[in-house]
């Protein structure tokens, strides 16, 4: 993966020359519409072979909330602009520092916090002998995924849930979109390609869906 690795640097070198004036537009932004926290969110996330980084993003919720990493459409952490950021993925653009230090990779797995790595199990502790991406196989099926767990717990509770919404997240997440990313980043590390990196980058980019392991992501 070595043209990966070249690939990575020096585009996340030119995109961080170019778009800097895009970064200090949204941390205005965000210092400006949230007031009273920081502007960048940084928080510890699982990396290559398991080794803990810290993962940059633009802050796009409130500062004092508390509970699971699940988020959901609508969720009251959410602030008005983080939802448009984080629906746009503008809140990411930060990481193309992590990529250029080497932390991150354009494509690949989404970094998980500290837990999730520790459910991989067999052949699926494969995805931990690759960087994590900005974006990926799972990246794209899932590109709404907010708004796919928010419709999920609409239905649950409209079909009687008692549960707490953040609850039926946290199950929907981890018994159904979890172990469904582990098996595309599985399948991404065993049959990678640089030419369907480059094609999950322009399809992040236009947002577009590609083939991809015989299913549409």
């Amino acid at each position: 993966m070595i043209l990966k690795w070249i690939f990575d640097r020096i585009v996340s070198f030119v995109g961080l020359l170019f778009l800097w004036p895009v970064l200090i537009v949204v941390a205005i932004l965000v210092k400006v519409k949230m007031p009273g926290g920081p502007v960048f969110f940084v928080q510890e996330r699982v990396g290559k072979g398991g080794k803990l980084f810290k993962c940059h993003k633009f802050r796009s919720m409130v500062v004092d909330h508390s509970g699971s990493s699940v988020s959901v459409a609508g969720d009251s952490r959410i602030t008005p602009v983080g939802a448009k950021m984080r629906h746009h993925k503008v809140d990411e653009l930060p990481e193309l520092w992590d990529v250029l230090v080497g932390n991150m990779s354009f494509v690949g797995p989404r970094p998980d916090v500290p837990g999730y790595a520790d459910k991989l199990e067999g052949e699926d502790r494969d995805v931990l002998k690759l960087r994590p991406g900005i974006t990926g196989p799972a990246t794209l099926k899932y590109r709404l995924e907010d708004e796919m767990i928010a419709e999920y717990v609409a239905q649950r509770q409209k079909e009687g849930d008692p549960r707490d919404p953040q609850d039926i997240a946290v199950e929907y997440n981890d018994t159904v979109i979890f172990p469904d990313k582990v098996r595309l980043n599985c399948y991404y590390y065993r049959h990678y390609s640089f030419i369907k990196d480059i094609q999950m980058i322009l399809c992040t980019v236009f947002g577009k869906k590609m083939k991809y392991g015989g299913e549409t992501i």
